[in-house]
C-alpha cells in the first residue's frame, strides 16, 4: 500500500484535553443538583422487547442514564467444555463510546469487566439453573449514558431482560446504589455525586467516601450481591445497607408492572 509521505502522522494514542468546572458533588446545606431529596430515586422507566432478535430484552431510563440489555438462549455449550449438570450465566457489560464525559474505547475495560462479573454473581442465585444443563444464557448489557448508578441499573435491566425471555427464574433483582460522602447518604447518585467531592472538603481533611451497590431479591426476602468500595464503620454500614434495601423496594413495584404489562400485551397477540 502506497504511503502518503507528506501527511503527518499523529501519535497512535492520544488524551483529549478537557477543561470541566470542579463542581461538588452536592450543593450548600446538603442540597442535591437535581433538587432531590437525599432519600429520593429518580423517576424510572422500564420497557421489555426493546431488541427484538433476543429471546428477552430490556431498557431502562434513571433519568439521563440509560441502559439496554439484551439475553440470549439457553444454548447448547461446545462439546469440548466440560458436562455441567447446571446452565451457566455469562454476562458482557460495554460502556456505548458516547455514554461517558470521556470517549470510551471498543475493548472491554478493567471497570467493564469487574461489573460483568459482578452481575452474574448477581443473576445466578436467580436463574433456576438446573433447569437448563449443559447449556449457556448470555446476557449483553449497554450502557447508551451514563449518569450514575449505572451497576444498579444494569442489574435490573438483566433481571428484566430475564424475565421477558420466559427463562425459569425464582425472582427478580431488583438493584440500588447509594454513595456516602462525609455525613450524607445519596441514594440512585448521579455521576456528579459518584465522582465528586464535598465543597469544603480539604486535602488534609479526612471525610467518608464510600459506593454501595445492593442486588435484592424482594419476593424471596434475600440480598443477591454486596458491592461496597470505600470505608465505613460498622454502624454506618448497616445504616446504608438499610437504605439501600429501602431504595430496591421502591423501585420493585415499578419492574413489577413493566413486567405485567409485558405478560398483558404477549397474551392479547396470541
Amino acid at each position: 500500500m502506497p504511503i502518503d509521505r507528506n501527511r503527518i502522522s499523529g501519535p497512535e494514542e492520544t488524551e483529549p484535553i478537557e477543561n470541566e468546572p470542579s463542581q461538588p458533588a452536592v450543593l450548600p446545606r446538603g442540597q442535591r443538583h437535581d433538587q432531590r431529596k437525599s432519600d429520593e430515586i429518580r423517576p424510572i422507566f422500564c420497557r421489555t422487547g426493546a431488541v427484538s432478535q433476543a429471546v428477552g430484552s430490556a431498557y431502562i431510563e434513571l433519568r439521563n442514564t440509560k441502559i439496554i440489555c439484551a439475553v440470549y438462549g439457553p444454548r447448547e455449550v461446545a462439546k469440548k467444555q466440560e458436562f455441567n449438570i447446571q446452565a451457566t450465566v455469562a454476562c458482557e457489560l460495554k460502556f456505548a463510546t458516547f455514554s461517558c464525559r470521556r470517549r470510551r474505547r471498543h475493548i472491554q475495560d478493567s471497570q467493564e469487566k469487574e461489573y460483568s462479573q459482578i452481575i452474574v454473581q448477581a443473576l445466578q442465585p436467580v436463574v433456576r439453573l438446573d433447569k437448563y444443563p449443559k447449556s449457556q444464557i448470555d446476557i449483553f448489557i449497554t450502557v447508551l449514558q451514563n449518569d450514575g448508578s449505572v451497576l444498579g441499573g444494569a442489574i435490573t435491566a438483566a433481571s428484566v431482560a430475564l424475565a421477558d425471555s420466559g427463562i425459569e427464574i425464582f425472582d427478580v433483582a431488583i438493584g440500588c446504589c447509594l454513595r456516602q460522602i462525609g455525613d450524607l447518604s445519596l441514594i440512585d447518585p448521579t455521576y456528579l455525586e459518584e465522582e465528586g467531592r464535598l465543597n469544603n472538603e480539604e486535602e488534609d481533611e479526612i471525610v467518608t467516601n464510600a459506593n454501595v451497590t445492593i442486588a435484592l431479591l424482594p419476593s424471596l426476602n434475600q440480598v443477591s450481591a454486596l458491592i461496597m468500595n470505600g470505608e465505613l464503620d460498622v454502624d454506618s454500614t448497616q445504616r446504608i445497607i438499610k437504605d439501600c434495601l429501602e431504595g430496591c423496594i421502591r423501585i420493585y413495584p415499578v419492574v413489577r408492572e413493566c413486567l405485567t404489562k409485558s405478560l398483558e400485551e404477549k397474551m392479547s397477540r396470541n
